[in-house]
């Protein structure tokens, strides 16, 4: 199920930026404890047909903080940077993060890693963001080790370009990191030859969990250097298909008992499909199983 394939296929993501989280101090970072954000790409057919009235839904369901995409040449969806910042405004959403691609395999695509990268940050730091997140890796991207390397140093200078902005560069993962590649795990090479304090990772609990790997064990051999989680549950069904977060097998209370240890400052639902294509249901469902979970 290699759905980023999909979600991103022919369209530059989104970037987001702002003051780095030392700057901000521990205030955001214990609201973002306290209160789920949202990854928009749960809302994404939605926020095609009425990007105003989605966020107006989004805030009237509880969630303050905001994992957007979709980021193509200054505009999300066809609004500008100060259009999206007003409603945000309006809504009180606060743009924590965003996502956005290397731009290897679509070099025509502006806004990414390698296409007009300063001027991506410069926006996401217009619209107050503290993260920006490399997304996805299409199949010819991760073909070998040596892309992965490659990678790291990518990741190296995007977030030497994001310091300068105090925004954090990180990296969000699939299952498809934790395969092994010629006794090696692609996922710990980002860990260890990328700068701990140039990128952070945005551990995606679904995937890693679709992969085998107990997330907590991450955090307690590279502690504080997962911020960012995305929330997303899995059904005990043959296919492993995505649940509203509380509704599936994995153990949150478990894992949010490690939170400190992995740094966390902001944490995501996202639920890339629902059975029943309502999305709305399934993230007011998420949302008031994690407000029950204990924070240590």
């Amino acid at each position: 199920m290699d759905r980023r394939k999909f979600l991103y296929q022919g369209s530059a993501l989104a970037v987001g930026a702002f003051l780095a989280p030392a700057l901000v101090g521990c205030s955001n970072a214990v609201a973002g404890l306290q209160n789920p954000g949202i990854q928009l790409y749960t809302l994404r057919d939605e926020l095609a047909k009425d990007f105003a009235g989605t966020l107006k839904k989004v805030a009237e369901l509880g969630y303050k903080n905001i994992e957007l995409f979709n980021y193509q040449d200054g505009k999300y969806f066809g609004n500008s940077i100060s259009e999206v910042k007003k409603m945000m405004d309006d809504h009180g959403l606060k743009v924590r993060s965003s996502h956005v691609l290397t731009g290897i395999t679509m070099p025509e695509n502006i806004g990414t890693l390698t296409n007009s990268w300063e001027r991506t940050v410069e926006d996401a730091a217009k619209m107050g963001q503290e993260y920006i997140i490399c997304a996805y890796l299409h199949d010819a991207e991760r073909e070998n080790l040596d892309d992965y390397r490659k990678l790291t140093d990518l990741l190296n200078k995007s977030g030497e370009v994001s310091k300068k902005y105090g925004i954090q560069m990180g990296y969000h993962n699939h299952a498809f990191e934790f395969e092994e590649m010629k006794g090696e795990i692609p996922y710990n090479i980002l860990l260890n030859e990328c700068d701990k304090e140039l990128v952070k990772y945005e551990l995606d609990l679904y995937w890693t969990k679709r992969a085998g790997v107990n997330p907590v064990d991450y955090f307690k051999e590279y502690p504080g250097r997962f911020p960012l989680w995305h929330v997303k549950d899995m059904e005990a069904s043959q296919d492993q298909f995505f649940a509203p977060v509380g509704e599936g097998i994995i153990d949150w209370q478990n894992i949010f008992n490690h939170a400190s240890t992995a740094g966390l400052d902001y944490y995501f639902v996202e639920q890339d499909a629902t059975r029943d294509n309502k999305p709305f249901k399934s993230i007011e469902k998420s949302i008031k199983y994690l407000k029950g979970i204990e924070r240590k």
